[in-house]
């Protein structure tokens, strides 16, 4: 007969950087300072309830995904790797700190998750009808990609469209109100794209030892910080490239540092190296 044990409370931490993981506002913080960042170094005016939309429509996603992937928390507790046998680890998820801590909260999410879900509501009178309707679409393909993950219980990694995913919502406001939009900024975004695209899999190759495509993740990032210093030397709006050069270099410099990082940190690191737009905001008039 096997054997279950009670689910322990998560390790407590005092962490500023571990709790804006824990509570999923990093991905949300990412995509609401890039749609700010991404209108004012384009000197693109957007509507003040728009990145607050956007934070709280990422916020929503991410800790709807995290009970999702941990509904499987079921009693089981987590041994080796979060579980609790080689049956278990054939037939459920591997399991983090930020499952267990939404799991543990699980009451507290879904009471504010239907207040998120009204402010998200209240703004969209404030959105001009085409962005709404980039973003209807682009949900929809998404909830797809959601169904597809939960339901199926496929193995395809979630990096094939987070980045363009969060590449798509953050210069979706700015592209619709520079119609047409010229190719170095379809450019920029790709870069972008491609930036958010190398955070998840240089994570996913941390957390999995994946020393073979460490090596191939370090290749892409020195390649494509080169590329984002001659877009910026070369295309308009260069403080966007410039912004992505800095992060592949602070995801270089974590990948140095990974061994001495827990795992929770380094997750949550990963996601702040993204933050660069924040050393130059004050450059932007």
């Amino acid at each position: 007969m096997a054997t279950t044990t009670r689910i322990s409370a998560p390790p407590r931490t005092s962490s500023v950087l571990a709790l804006w993981h824990l509570l999923s506002l990093d991905a949300p913080t990412v995509a609401a300072l890039w749609t700010c960042f991404i209108a004012r170094a384009t000197h693109t005016t957007i509507p003040a309830a728009l990145p607050v939309a956007m934070f709280l429509m990422v916020w929503l996603l991410y800790a709807t995904d995290r009970l999702l992937d941990a509904r499987d928390l079921d009693g089981r507790v987590p041994h080796n790797r979060y579980m609790r046998s080689s049956e278990h680890r054939h037939h459920q998820p591997e399991f983090e700190l930020r499952h267990l801590f939404h799991f543990r909260h699980r009451r507290v999410f879904l009471a504010i998750m239907p207040a998120a879900g009204l402010g998200i509501a209240a703004l969209l009178p404030d959105l001009l009808p085409a962005t709404l309707h980039l973003y209807l679409l682009e949900g929809a393909l998404l909830l797809a990609w959601f169904l597809l993950v939960h339901t199926t219980r496929s193995r395809l990694p979630k990096e094939l469209v987070v980045g363009l995913y969060f590449a798509a919502a953050t210069f979706t406001p700015t592209l619709i109100r520079r119609p047409p939009a010229p190719y170095s900024l379809l450019l920029q975004a790709l870069l972008f794209a491609a930036l958010c695209t190398l955070n998840c899999l240089f994570i996913h190759a941390w957390q999995s030892n994946i020393f073979s495509a460490q090596r191939g993740l370090i290749t892409a990032a020195q390649v494509l910080c080169l590329v984002s210093i001659a877009s910026a030397l070369t295309g308009p709006a260069p403080a966007l490239p410039i912004a992505c050069a800095l992060s592949h270099v602070a995801l270089l410099v974590l990948h140095r540092l990974r061994s001495s990082v827990s795992r929770t940190h380094l997750r949550a690191a990963a996601d702040f190296a993204l933050l660069t737009p924040v050393l130059l905001l004050p450059f932007l008039r």
